[in-house]
């Protein structure tokens, strides 16, 4: 069964974004996801994964740069409904992170019932079927256990990983996801059992809106990177007028 998010009637804007890739280098991307939480008509924000370009644990909330983070959500969290979906990026964001930015928690997938409508949101990296050796690393990485073992690790030494993963791979990162896409069978049977015809997801980074047929479709939000030339970044609203995608 997909746990069901149900939109409160006070709730007239919704908005969505995702693959900001939060790290002390993008200093931009931080600058407007701030301005767009202090300045958003919405009531409520739905972070669909990969906030971060890589948690390590919630031990680390406490650094400098996560802890700006954090003070950034909370304030906002007093006025806006804030709630995260794990990404493959950021998957060991745990109560503790959540209590302290005010973020209720968003399960994988989960669908939205608002304005009359289901729509079904993903991260979306579990539909990368094609991508066989990545579905077997998630596996892995999302096992109880395997967290448990990484965690008890010093936080430098998983800082340090998590500085060579941002240093190493993000050219292969990027040549990865260019070459994958999500399964078309496997959303549409995922929207069968959600009751739903529309999917929102974001991880390719590639904004657009893709036909399933039968009157289904996938929207792709786009990843934010406010410091790239040209600049990156969207937000999906929903609201009783439908769908619409906002360009930063």
């Amino acid at each position: 069964m997909i746990p069901t998010l149900s939109a409160p009637v006070q709730w007239q804007q919704i908005d969505l974004l995702s693959d900001l890739h939060l790290g002390p280098d993008t200093p931009a991307t931080l600058s407007r996801l701030e301005r767009h939480l202090a300045e958003t008509s919405a009531q409520a924000v739905l972070l669909l994964g990969d906030i971060f370009e890589v948690w390590v644990g919630d031990d680390a909330r406490h650094e400098p740069f996560e802890a700006g983070v954090v003070r950034l959500l909370l304030d906002a969290s007093k006025r806006l409904a804030l709630f995260f979906m794990p990404g493959n990026r950021d998957f060991l964001v745990g109560p503790e992170l959540l209590a302290d930015a005010g973020m209720t928690p968003l399960p994988d997938p989960t669908v939205l019932a608002a304005f009359g409508q289901h729509w079904l949101l993903v991260h979306g990296d579990a539909q990368c079927l094609d991508d066989e050796a990545y579905q077997a690393f998630r596996r892995q990485v999302r096992s109880p256990a395997w967290q448990a073992q990484l965690l008890t690790q010093p936080l430098e030494a998983r800082q340090m990983l998590g500085r060579q993963m941002r240093a190493g791979s993000r050219a292969a990162q990027a040549a990865q996801l260019m070459s994958t896409d999500l399964d078309a069978d496997a959303c549409r049977a995922l929207l069968a059992e959600a009751g739903a015809t529309t999917m929102i997801h974001g991880h390719t980074h590639r904004p657009a809106e893709h036909d399933l047929g039968g009157g289904l479709r996938r929207v792709v939000l786009s990843d934010w990177d406010l410091g790239a030339t040209p600049p990156r970044g969207d937000v999906i609203r929903l609201s009783a007028t439908g769908l619409h995608r906002m360009p930063l």
